[in-house]
């Protein structure tokens, strides 16, 4: 990915957090001789370094994956930037995003055991904390009907690299009239793209 310095995650929890908020990714891989992407939750285990997911098993981007560097994408909070908001329209649009990439071996998770655990801490992932649902509850029986309809793997994780484009390439005073702007909306990626231009801001002030 394409990173100037100073959009530049290097705070690796930084990039965890972004990650667990963000785990519906896209992952990549090349399938047939082509590049082929599959949409689907994730779950990290930091302590081992790898992700977790499962493809339907009709889906056949798991059949070559095996051993292949895949390419995870998970993108965060992103939203268009209008120079009407600067001081001066002398300027150009641009797009704000916090977007983080994984790339790792993938590997098929062959062991039953693994992969119930990795279902069972996705459902907790997902279900509310009231939820009376627990995939532990469902009938033994149902569960491997089901899953023979899936193929688990997990992702060993070589590189990560993380980027937050947040007008850091502008002054403080402008940043701030593009936050006083954002906060204007109701849109949740604007939101959320102005706190962390303030959090940005503020950290960057000591």
């Amino acid at each position: 990915m394409y990173i100037p310095k100073h959009f530049t995650i290097s705070n690796a929890e930084v990039i965890y957090d972004i990650i667990e908020k963000n785990s519906f990714a896209t992952l990549f891989s090349q399938h047939n001789g082509e590049p082929y992407a599959t949409h689907l939750p994730l779950l990290l285990n930091k302590e081992e370094g790898f992700l977790y997911g499962h493809f339907s098993r009709q889906n056949q981007q798991w059949s070559d994956s095996v051993g292949q560097n895949v390419l995870v994408i998970f993108q965060g909070p992103h939203c268009y930037i209008s120079p009407s908001w600067y001081e001066t329209n002398q300027a150009v649009p641009t797009w704000n995003y916090v977007a983080v990439h994984v790339y790792g071996e993938l590997e098929i998770v062959e062991d039953e055991k693994e992969l119930f655990e990795s279902l069972v801490d996705m459902v907790d992932k997902y279900e509310k904390p009231d939820s009376s649902y627990q995939l532990e509850n469902v009938d033994e029986n149902f569960i491997m009907g089901m899953s023979k309809g899936i193929v688990g793997f997990k992702i060993n994780i070589k590189k990560i690299e993380g980027k937050a484009k947040l007008s850091q390439n502008h002054p403080t005073a402008r940043q701030e009239l593009i936050i006083k702007e954002l906060e204007k909306s109701t849109d949740q990626n604007d939101i959320h793209i102005a706190q962390l231009m303030k959090r940005n801001i503020k950290n960057s002030k000591g």
